[in-house]
């Protein structure tokens, strides 16, 4: 019997009713399921928070949507009775093995950088001629994008919960671009949340990595599968590296190297996202496109809002807006893109440690405006790397614009004509704002309140 045909009056558990378990709910009911959609956060009718009272015999496997710890009571309780647990992306596999087996998967991960990166990938396979959709953690669901038999091939971006919990998706190519802290609260230890990360090369063929990132490097030392670095060194054999004003091909070629694309055609081209832009080259070469398409795509590519934007220049000082960086690994890339910055930052640290960021960037912080319930693991690292450093402290019981418009203008006071103010807060945004966008948006508003003068 085929996957589908098993669906049809089989009870079927879906763990999460956000952005990944109402389209795996849709699909699984219109397969003919009986569908039995659990969440503790949201009350809504049709949606239960507990399973007192269920037969958990009779449920054929439950989806797990990502961010549910594998310790969660329930998912333990499930499992105790023998229900199986899939995640949504293995949900979505099962279904494209059946219905669209010629459809190619590649993926990657890493703790930045992702969604800049799947895209810049499926610009080039567009450019390419390929119908190609970045989809997963981004935007469209996986079980979304399966269900469209004209893609010929998916580009996932996969967060360390959701390989946490995949254990069939097969990928042609994947790359992991950094690893560094991040959601420690949730894998109770970097260890296990690198291990996480490097659950993506169980299943594929070939894997692009980041040279210069020595988690990934260590990392990579027993690996089954092929292994292509890049980084913005000059290349050696099987890599992708920098030479001069070029990015080089050392790996995918029939001769000794190839350019695949210019610094100038990435913007911004400050190191991260050109890293970015040679691991999306990696999978793309990986799976046979040409370097002229690379070039083409990547040219014309621009990077999502909320991801180092310039959002003003007013009486001489430049607004920034990175609210995107959510942790510290990208908070520090952000102020190594500016010579000095009257740094933003803070919310919720995930249990993530502030001193190394600040130790490696302390001269280029001029000054530190501060939000959040985190704001005092920062003031503390600052105190003892940068005691130098003026700190602002904002009231953390402000919220939305509120807490915006009294970091712009801390900034304002200590900002002069040629600084730069950059939002980058090093931390999630959900103590004080509904996502990260609304945190940039609110940044946004208040820097415009100010230089229209209310």
């Amino acid at each position: 019997m085929s996957f589908t045909a098993s669906l049809r009056d089989a009870h079927v558990i879906v763990f999460g009713a956000g952005t990944t378990g109402k389209p795996s709910a849709d699909f699984l009911r219109d397969s003919g399921a009986e569908v039995l959609l659990v969440d503790e956060g949201i009350s809504e009718p049709g949606i239960i928070s507990s399973l007192d009272g269920v037969d958990l015999t009779k449920y054929l496997f439950a989806v797990v949507s990502p961010g549910w710890r594998t310790d969660h009571p329930l998912l333990v309780m499930a499992r105790t009775k023998g229900v199986e647990l899939l995640s949504e992306i293995d949900l979505a596999w099962r279904v494209k093995v059946e219905r669209n087996p010629d459809q190619r998967w590649i993926a990657l991960t890493g703790t930045n950088g992702k969604t800049t990166t799947v895209q810049m990938v499926e610009a080039i396979l567009v450019a390419a001629g390929v119908n190609a959709m970045a989809c997963g953690n981004v935007g469209t669901t996986a079980i979304e994008a399966v269900l469209r038999s004209d893609l010929e091939m998916l580009v996932l971006e996969l967060s360390s919960f959701q390989l946490e919990w995949s254990k069939e998706a097969r990928f042609e190519s994947v790359a992991i671009l950094n690893i560094a802290e991040d959601h420690i609260d949730w894998h109770g230890s970097f260890e296990a949340y690198s291990q996480a990360k490097f659950k993506i090369a169980e299943r594929a063929r070939r894997i692009i990595l980041n040279k210069v990132d020595p988690v990934i490097v260590e990392g990579s030392r027993n690996l089954p599968i092929p292994v292509t670095f890049f980084s913005l060194d000059v290349p050696s054999n099987h890599e992708i590296g920098l030479v001069e004003n070029l990015i080089v091909d050392r790996e995918f070629v029939a001769k000794d190297a190839e350019a695949l694309f210019e610094l100038s055609d990435i913007s911004p081209a400050v190191p991260h996202n050109v890293l970015n832009a040679m691991a999306a080259a990696g999978l793309a070469r990986s799976v046979g496109i040409a370097a002229q398409p690379i070039a083409s795509a990547l040219k014309d590519f621009k990077i999502d809002h909320h991801r180092l934007e310039v959002i003003a220049n007013h009486e001489g000082i430049t607004w920034i807006d990175d609210s995107k960086a959510t942790n510290p690994h990208a908070a520090l890339a952000a102020l190594q893109s500016q010579l000095k910055s009257i740094w933003i930052a803070g919310g919720l640290a995930k249990g993530a440690s502030m001193d190394a960021l600040i130790a490696t960037a302390k001269d280029r912080i001029k000054a530190a405006i501060l939000i959040g319930k985190d704001a005092p693991l920062i003031e503390s690292a600052l105190k003892r790397s940068a005691p130098s450093i003026p700190i602002v402290m904002t009231d953390p019981q402000l919220r939305g614009i509120e807490v915006m418009r009294s970091a712009v203008q801390a900034a304002k006071n200590h900002a002069t004509e040629g600084d730069v103010v950059l939002l980058a807060p090093a931390c999630a945004s959900m103590d004080q704002f509904r996502n990260y966008a609304e945190r940039g948006d609110c940044f946004a508003q208040a820097v415009k309140e100010l230089s229209d003068g209310r």
